[in-house]
């Protein structure tokens, strides 16, 4: 970072969790852009960034543009779009990255970066335009547990949550970069925390939405109401357990039990 006080933070994507961070992070003083588009981007430059949480309703305005070539090189990167829409996506942020970037993808699913070795991932980034154009040694793993949605372009509504948990996903790194981001990101509000394997962090957030949110979406029901259900609570067993298993292919042994994890929730 150019400044431990004024990082330059592009927000990739302005729905959901990416205003949660962009509103935070720019009301932290933090040198604050975004990537949008279309009616959004209209929104954001007409009255800022909106945040409802806690009762309160506060804005930040940060610079909104649909083209990552006029905001120039940044401290940090954090991906907020959804994980279908990176392969198009990536190869546009090139103008975003220079050698001391830090990306941060706060993306649920399974990352291009996961698979320890250097593997491409043909089912998350088919042709590997991905990894081809976010240089490993930017990325830090990020796993994300904020409840938000988006109530109208932007502005979004906080339900609960803040932890951000963070970590190095492959080795030769300085470990005051992590420590760098962890204090930026509490200094926003956030309950961060540095992890020293951060790819069972991910698998732990993965069980959960692996899981619940297609039942959920199958059954129109709550999570609460779907593992009270005895019979849905033996079919989420079941699934974590083949989710762990597709992990330990990938060589990510997560130390916990799939009822336990249920429990979490």
């Amino acid at each position: 970072m150019t400044s431990p006080s004024m990082p330059r933070i592009c927000i990739v994507g302005a729905g959901a969790i990416g205003g949660l961070f962009g509103v935070r992070l720019a009301r932290a003083g933090c040198a604050v852009s975004v990537i949008a588009r279309g009616p959004t981007l209209a929104a954001l430059r007409a009255r800022g960034w909106v945040l409802e949480s806690g009762g309160e309703r506060v804005s930040a305005a940060v610079r909104a543009e649909s083209d990552p070539a006029l905001l120039g090189v940044q401290d940090i990167v954090l991906l907020a779009v959804k994980a279908y829409a990176l392969p198009e996506l990536a190869p546009r942020l090139h103008p975003l990255l220079g050698p001391s970037t830090m990306v941060l993808p706060a993306v649920n699913g399974v990352p291009w970066w996961v698979p320890a070795d250097g593997r491409n991932l043909a089912s998350v980034d088919p042709a590997g335009s991905i990894a081809g154009a976010i240089p490993a040694g930017c990325v830090v793993g990020t796993v994300v547990y904020p409840s938000c949605s988006c109530p109208e372009r932007g502005i979004t509504r906080h339900a609960s949550g803040s932890r951000v948990v963070i970590g190095e996903p492959f080795a030769g790194r300085p470990p005051s970069r992590v420590g760098g981001l962890v204090s930026v990101l509490q200094a926003a509000g956030f309950e961060a925390e540095a992890s020293t394997d951060i790819r069972v962090e991910v698998w732990k957030k993965l069980l959960g939405n692996a899981c619940f949110n297609p039942v959920s979406l199958l059954t129109g029901s709550a999570t609460d109401l779907l593992i009270d259900d005895a019979r849905i609570h033996a079919l989420f067993v079941s699934m974590m357990g083949e989710a762990l298993a597709v992990g330990r292919a990938l060589g990510i042994d997560v130390p916990i039990d799939p009822a336990d994890r249920i429990a979490l929730t």
